[in-house]
C-alpha cells in the first residue's frame, strides 16, 4: 500500500539469505558490549579491532555491518516520515 514498496519486495523475494553471513552478523553484535550497541555510532577502531578478534572476522566486516545498519535506519526514518504524510500539526499544543 506504501508508493514504492512493491518494487523494494520484489527485490528481496529475489535475494538469497546466506546463513554463514547470518552466522558472522549475529557473532559480530555478541562480540559488542551493551554500550556499543546502544551506540553503535560511537564505536572507535580499537572497539572495531577487539570485536572482530573476537567474532573471529576482519575489521571490515565489522565497518561493513556498521555502515549497513545506518542505511538501514535512515530508510527506516525516511519510511516512517512517507507513512506519516509529513505533516506536522500547526498546534501540537493543542492536541
Amino acid at each position: 500500500m506504501i508508493p514504492g514498496m512493491g518494487k523494494l519486495t520484489k527485490q528481496l523475494k529475489d535475494q538469497q539469505i546466506d546463513e554463514k553471513e547470518l552466522g558472522q552478523v549475529e557473532a559480530i553484535i555478541y562480540s559488542m558490549t551493551a554500550w556499543e550497541r546502544q551506540h553503535p555510532e560511537r564505536i572507535d577502531g580499537s572497539r572495531k579491532k577487539r570485536i572482530a578478534r573476537g567474532s573471529g572476522t576482519r575489521v571490515q566486516d565489522v565497518n561493513q555491518l556498521l555502515k549497513q545498519f545506518e542505511q538501514t535506519k535512515k530508510m527506516m526514518k525516511q519510511l516512517t516520515n512517507m507513512t506519516k504524510g509529513g505533516k506536522k500539526p500547526k498546534f501540537p499544543f493543542l492536541q
